[in-house]
């Protein structure tokens, strides 16, 4: 007979050999009572394949009742029928949750980055950790990575991209992504929603940096040189004006980065948007810019060091912030300078444009190419950043834009 609830409820242990009592229901289920009177739901079955008697827990009465543990053996049989072994399917099912468990999506994005961030710049490791904190943590950090669906990453995404930070969006993507890779490697997740979706964030319009025509540079200098700042400050703005290089390398200079007798600046490969080392002749006016800021920071590894903290570069807002606050916010930035190189030594035609734009360090990203590349027309270089230093010093002196190029010697 099928057992019952009432049954359950007064059966006890009667049996006198202290060996486990079993009272039996339908279909292999049966309830087993230990001598101390515990009683726990199994399952008798055949496995599929060898077709030998194996047995399934269920879990104790009470916690387990008797519907719950017809419900298992059901569930159990169904699987039988299809050829599948339900202990295996419960040891798979144990190991999932533990995996889900012992593997939220912070603790496998965290041990990603670790993984990873020796293969980065200390500065780049730091910007991807912090946008995971600040960005994907506290929505997906403690979700089971193995739960979280391609919506789930959407809704954050979305969230970013509703405070205007598209392009922030698009590189939390890609690093989610790349988390999702590595879980897949490490068998914490079998697939990534991440790459489900492509196509569905905003595409950022691309922008171009403020900058200002030839026609407006006296009227800028002239504002910047009557503007009163500390001579580092001063001396950062000129040098980049005179470099066409961008903010973030004039900040994070270093004194070992210039040979002066070679008249170069060379910029390790680490420091440069393409992990390429690039050379900047450095014109005379350049050099006596670094000879007025060494007894100020000569001692130090920064030319431009931070003033609470030495070890550290002096903010790269603090160029863009002295341009606004000559009243030109909106209208130039620290790499409008770039544009403004690239304008007058071409409209100049004096000089080779291939030659301007290796200055620019426009470079092709093979690594054998661009090691060619970036010492290629080294004596023009020379040249034309004498004469747009020059050229500088003319505007500046009168004021005014030159009549025409060939007026400055080359």
């Amino acid at each position: 007979m099928p057992i019952t609830d009432t049954f359950l409820k007064t059966v006890k242990y009667t049996r006198t050999d202290n060996k486990p009592q079993r009272e039996y229901d339908t279909d292999g289920l049966y309830l087993e009572i230990t001598p101390k009177g515990v009683k726990k739901w199994q399952m008798k079955f055949r496995r599929p394949i060898t077709g030998k008697e194996s047995r399934l827990s269920f879990g104790l009465y009470p916690t387990i009742t008797l519907k719950d543990a017809r419900k298992k053996r059901d569930a159990a049989r169904k699987l039988l029928t299809q050829g599948i072994d339900p202990s295996e399917a419960k040891k798979e099912s144990e190991r999932q949750a533990k995996i889900s468990l012992d593997n939220d999506f912070e603790m496998v994005a965290r041990e990603w980055w670790a993984f990873g961030s020796n293969k980065w710049t200390p500065r780049h490791s730091k910007q991807i950790i912090a946008s995971l904190e600040s960005d994907i943590f506290p929505f997906l950090g403690k979700k089971p990575i193995n739960t979280i669906r391609p919506l789930d990453v959407l809704d954050v995404l979305r969230k970013i991209e509703k405070r205007g930070a598209i392009e922030i969006a698009k590189r939390v993507k890609q690093r989610c992504e790349a988390i999702f890779r590595y879980a897949i490697v490490t068998e914490k997740v079998s697939y990534n929603p991440v790459t489900d979706l492509q196509g569905a964030l905003t595409s950022a319009q691309p922008t171009n940096y403020a900058a200002l025509s030839i026609a407006e540079l006296p009227d800028f200098l002239t504002a910047i040189g009557n503007y009163d700042c500390e001579p580092q400050t001063r001396i950062a703005f000129n040098l980049l004006m005179l470099t066409g290089v961008r903010t973030g390398e004039i900040v994070g200079a270093r004194w070992c980065e210039f040979d002066l007798e070679a008249k170069e600046w060379r910029i390790p490969a680490e420091r440069m948007k393409r992990r390429q080392e690039h050379i900047v002749p450095l014109s005379r006016q350049a050099i006596a810019l670094l000879d007025d800021i060494r007894p100020l920071t000569g001692h130090f590894d920064l030319v431009f060091p931070n003033r609470s903290e030495p070890l550290r570069p002096m903010s790269n807002m603090t160029i863009l912030r002295m341009i606004e606050r000559v009243g030109y916010k909106g209208r130039m930035t620290g790499h409008g300078f770039r544009s403004i190189f690239s304008s007058v030594l071409n409209e100049s035609n004096l000089f080779n444009p291939d030659a301007i734009e290796r200055q620019l360090a426009h470079v092709p990203t093979s690594k054998v190419r661009g090691a060619y590349l970036r010492t290629q027309f080294m004596p023009e270089r020379h040249k034309m950043m004498q004469w747009y230093a020059d050229y500088l010093d003319l505007i500046q002196s009168k004021n005014v834009i030159p009549v025409n190029f060939t007026g400055i010697a080359i």
